[in-house]
């Protein structure tokens, strides 16, 4: 076990990526219920404009996704520009401060930030196709609170593999992968223990400290977790309407947000998916042109 942390540790220290695993993300769709029958999205004609909008993201961020799934939607033609994590001085230059996403319409020489905001110009502005597309959000209950009861779980599994894959673009380089550990602590830490507030009274966590926690969470068995996680996926399940929108009534906001989320599950090696939330998963990964991180999971 000590070897194995040892050698995690000096990959997450090393500019080395890791190499793709070669079998992909385990579905046991057998043991599961049929899909529900709904009629799919009927996606519009391919916008293309002379100048293409810009969204400037980080691949793991969910907030990006938003964006990036929301422009599949509509089949708006547009350029993907990938921050690397550390990138201070683009976002800061683009909009005032270190954030993602950023929407650029260079046409009109105008950027913008926040996912929903960004989301809702597209979906009004005619340019980009038929407008109000995207239903509104349903206010679904059921799903936020599942959503809060995985947050501790999904932490605990997907933070390392973020940076172990060595795949990402945010995390092509090393420092990128260090600064993406130096700011997201890992459970049962908090943010003020990890990262501290500035004050000598509360400096946070040494660095070698935070880099030995992310190995050690690798090189643990991640078999009572997995069983943890594919019991919630199941309860998701049935939560979800059809495996092509989760609320009755079509694509809304409701699935921007939630697919935008379970996407990062995908990099986790050994979930299983029930057959209808796997399909929905597979077919707004489609009509989204977002792909899933099944190849690449650990």
């Amino acid at each position: 076990m000590k070897l194995q942390i040892l050698a995690l540790t000096s990959l997450l220290v090393s500019s080395t990526a890791f190499m793709v695993p070669a079998a992909p993300i385990r579905t046991d769709v057998s043991l599961f219920a049929s899909t529900t029958e709904t009629s799919p999205f009927v996606q519009g004609p391919r916008i293309v404009r002379d100048e293409l909008p810009i969204v400037y993201v980080y691949d793991h961020c969910p907030f990006c996704v938003r964006v990036r799934l929301a422009l599949g939607f509509k089949n708006v033609k547009h350029n993907v520009h990938f921050l690397q994590n550390d990138d201070i001085p683009t976002p800061t230059k683009l909009i005032g401060k270190k954030i993602a996403p950023i929407f650029a319409i260079p046409e009109d020489d105008f950027i913008m930030g926040e996912s929903l905001d960004i989301i809702e110009k597209i979906d009004s502005d005619e340019r980009y196709g038929a407008t109000g597309q995207v239903l509104p959000a349903t206010g679904r209950k059921d799903v936020k609170a599942w959503q809060k009861s995985v947050q501790i779980l999904l932490r605990t599994l997907q933070r390392p593999r973020y940076v172990a894959t060595g795949l990402l673009p945010e995390f092509q380089q090393l420092d990128g992968r260090h600064a993406f550990i130096k700011n997201h602590q890992l459970p049962p830490y908090e943010k003020p223990e990890w990262k501290g507030d500035g004050t000598d009274e509360n400096p946070g966590m040494p660095m070698e400290e935070k880099l030995k926690l992310y190995a050690e969470a690798m090189a643990k068995d991640p078999a009572p977790l997995l069983e943890d996680l594919n019991a919630k996926l199941i309860e998701l399940d049935d939560m979800v309407f059809s495996e092509h929108h989760c609320s009755e009534g079509g694509i809304s906001m409701d699935d921007v947000d939630l697919w935008a989320r379970l996407r990062s599950i995908t990099i986790i090696k050994g979930a299983q998916w029930p057959t209808k939330l796997r399909a929905y998963m597979e077919n707004l990964s489609a009509l989204g042109d977002v792909p899933l991180y099944d190849q690449m999971a650990l």
